[in-house]
């Protein structure tokens, strides 16, 4: 008789249900006040988590859910009592007993002058959120005197740091402004926008592409997003993934199809649908999320919560979609990135 044991002839019958995953430890709870109402939040949370679950309105520019906080555009900041400064709500860890208060006269002046700063500096046009903050806050960026000439292109970029450049002509307020930078067929850079708040930098970098095409080049006001050594896109390490459009706040990147309808006065917004789909290219299953204007698409982007992307995508997923139109645009279509035309 064989001594096999009969476990290797008739394995056990397998389980109906699947094992439940190993338990996780609940994580602490804070307590805190914000606006003077008692709130408790999980340990590790950040004043903006805080203030967003609890319905407390703070605006922001630079923040983006799936990107690391920098605190750059301190429009967020609020009043921590005990706290000489104001802090970042989108980057302050809470912490037990902290008392927050995000509406008071100091934390709106705050607010008030950095938009005042900021619109007197930037082209803030097509900032979607720019307008209720101004209406908000009271801001007058008109104070600060007209607005200084353009600069002429590359001028910016050729800014050495430390180097004092003197003013020019009667007292006006300076600004980034200067031509818009059209050098590939996928997308613009119009940098006459850009409030340096990093998002683009923190795309291409750690936060999701590892490409590092892009940096911050220049110090003050002379500071400026550079490709190295300031090269052309078609020349930079740049891989046209587009993720750094998908992050911009302010317009100051925007896909070139966009660009050229806004230009043509033909980009309407409230005439657009937007239908979420499965990228046709490879099997990572990314969701896109088509922009559709008079039977076609203009712009591609994905879901922030989408649990394959956070918002990224790749050059095949956000730019190739022409052929979805199934015929061969002119060159006078504005609708088609010309670099994604069929036969183009």
């Amino acid at each position: 008789m064989s001594s096999v044991p009969p476990i290797q002839f008739s394995p056990p019958a397998r389980s109906s249900r699947p094992p439940a995953p190993p338990p996780q430890a609940q994580p602490e709870q804070l307590a805190l006040t914000i606006d003077g109402q008692a709130i408790t939040v999980d340990a590790g949370s950040t004043i903006l988590d805080a203030c967003r679950a609890n319905g407390v309105d703070t605006p922001t520019l630079c923040y983006l859910e799936n990107l690391t906080p920098v605190n750059a555009c301190r429009v967020c900041v609020v009043e921590v009592a005990g706290a000489r400064v104001l802090a970042p709500a989108c980057s302050r860890k809470v912490e037990a007993g902290m008392a927050v208060q995000t509406d008071t006269d100091r934390v709106r002046l705050a607010r008030k002058v950095v938009l005042e700063l900021l619109g007197s500096s930037v082209d803030l046009s097509t900032a979607p959120q720019a307008p209720a903050y101004f209406e908000r806050y009271g801001a007058d960026p008109e104070r600060f005197g007209p607005s200084a000439e353009p600069a002429k292109a590359g001028e910016r970029d050729g800014h050495e740091a430390g180097h004092h450049h003197p003013a020019t002509g009667g007292p006006s307020a300076a600004t980034v402004g200067q031509p818009v930078k059209i050098d590939n067929e996928l997308y613009v850079r119009d940098y006459s926008k850009c409030i340096l708040c990093y998002k683009c930098v923190e795309a291409c970098g750690v936060d999701a592409q590892n490409t590092f095409a892009i940096a911050v080049a220049g110090r003050g006001f002379d500071a400026r997003i550079s490709t190295e050594w300031n090269v052309g896109l078609p020349d930079s390490a740049c891989v046209y993934c587009g993720n750094c459009i998908g992050v911009c706040p302010t317009g100051a990147l925007m896909f070139r199809s966009e660009h050229e309808m806004r230009a043509a006065g033909t980009w309407d917004e409230s005439a657009q649908t937007v239908t979420d789909t499965i990228c046709p290219y490879c099997g990572v299953g990314c969701t896109l999320s088509l922009h559709v204007q008079d039977n076609a698409i203009v712009k591609v982007t994905s879901p922030l919560d989408s649990s394959v992307t956070e918002g990224h995508l790749c050059v095949k997923g956000r730019f190739g979609f022409a052929f979805v139109q199934e015929r061969a645009p002119g060159p006078a279509d504005p609708t088609v990135p010309p670099g994604s035309r069929r036969g183009g």
